[in-house]
């Protein structure tokens, strides 16, 4: 399962693209037989992040057949929570998780939590490990983010604050 990220206009992001790269590259040595895209839309995008996300799979060799999309999910635990109904709906019940690292304990904390067993492989090239100070930005995000989740409060915080945690 590839966790969303921006997309403009149909065009993966840096990080996107980043992790969709690592997902394709798990996909051609056979660790993940089939992929998961995820992402919906914010208010003005054309596309969801899971469509620009299967279209770039789809061009770098992925066959069509090969890819699911949860393309309603506007964060991390709407996303999971839509892919676990979908796995169990398939009889599927493991799943390997791309993202970037900072992001990687959190999705596997929610997917645990949603029943899914959960392995992550995070990319190593995402333009949030670029540099100290973007480490450094992304680890502080998702020490809130978790905070946030831990407390129960993950879908009150975005309703009342209109905040995303991606």
């Amino acid at each position: 399962m590839i966790l969303g990220a921006a997309q403009y206009d149909g065009r993966p992001s840096p990080v996107l693209e980043a992790r969709l790269e690592h997902a394709v590259a798990l996909y051609q040595a056979g660790i993940a037989p089939l992929l998961v895209v995820t992402g919906g839309k914010a208010t003005g995008d054309r596309t969801t992040e899971a469509a620009a996300a299967r279209a770039w799979a789809i061009d770098h060799g992925v066959p069509a057949e090969a890819i699911l999309a949860e393309d309603r999910g506007r964060t991390t635990l709407e996303s999971i929570e839509s892919v676990a109904g979908m796995m169990t709906a398939r009889g599927l019940t493991s799943a390997v998780f791309v993202s970037d690292p900072s992001h990687m304990l959190r999705v596997l904390r929610i997917a645990t939590d949603e029943g899914v067993q959960a392995w992550g492989s995070p990319t190593r090239t995402s333009p949030t490990e670029g540099g100290r100070d973007s480490r450094i930005g992304a680890i502080l995000h998702e020490a809130a983010a978790l905070a946030v989740y831990f407390l129960g409060a993950g879908h009150v915080f975005t309703e009342e604050f209109g905040a995303q945690l991606p």
